[in-house]
């Protein structure tokens, strides 16, 4: 028993001594679409933020971060052409694994969970010329021109996976990234969509 505390307190020891933080701002261009909606079309989009990095070892580290990401998806319903376009904040928590491949150049291959928290985004809506915007994460009712239709509002909560590669150069690094929504974009619809989102970035460390 006493040689196994010895260990663990020496494994402990080491991994203190070699653990390092490093920071990072980071932005991308993202390719996003819905899951589970067949007539969803993808759209771009945009995602900026800043990370940080706890190395445990040259191999293994956690990467949290804080990004504020757009979504979303196009297409077409009757005829209306139709953006959806959420805002979220989130906070993907990565395990990379770090593999060397020559002179301070380095392939990264990462995978984890993320949160996000809706904070703003709209629906613009096109039908015979007209343009209509209105919120996505608020209840709408578009009147009597237009049906008494009312717009539910989206569920601001978004939880799913995601996992990348980015190539370290130096301070310098260049990503592709992928998630995949775990929750429903609208609660009440047993078959809602579901956000999908690739991020092309670069990024520099500190």
């Amino acid at each position: 028993m006493k040689k196994i505390l010895i260990v663990a307190a020496l494994a402990m020891v080491s991994v203190a001594s070699y653990a390092q933080v490093s920071w990072n701002v980071k932005a991308g261009m993202n390719i996003s679409t819905f899951i589970n909606d067949e007539e969803a079309d993808a759209k771009v989009g945009y995602s900026l933020g800043v990370g940080m990095e706890y190395r445990f070892n040259p191999l293994f580290s956690i990467q949290p971060s804080l990004l504020f990401t757009t979504k979303g998806a196009s297409g077409k319903a009757s005829l209306a052409n139709i953006k959806v376009t959420p805002k979220y904040l989130e906070l993907p928590i990565m395990a990379a694994f770090r593999f060397a491949v020559g002179n301070e150049q380095n392939i990264v291959v990462k995978a984890g969970p993320y949160l996000a928290y809706g904070i703003g985004g709209k629906y613009s809506v096109t039908v015979n010329g007209i343009n209509l915007s209105f919120p996505i994460f608020k209840d709408t009712s578009l009147g009597t021109d237009y049906g008494n239709m009312d717009v539910p509002a989206a569920e601001r909560f978004d939880f799913g996976l995601g996992l990348g590669v980015d190539y370290e150069i130096k301070h310098f690094f260049i990503g592709l990234n992928g998630e995949f929504g775990l929750t429903k974009l609208y609660s009440l619809d047993p078959n809602s969509s579901k956000n999908m989102n690739f991020t092309i970035g670069v990024g520099y460390k500190f």
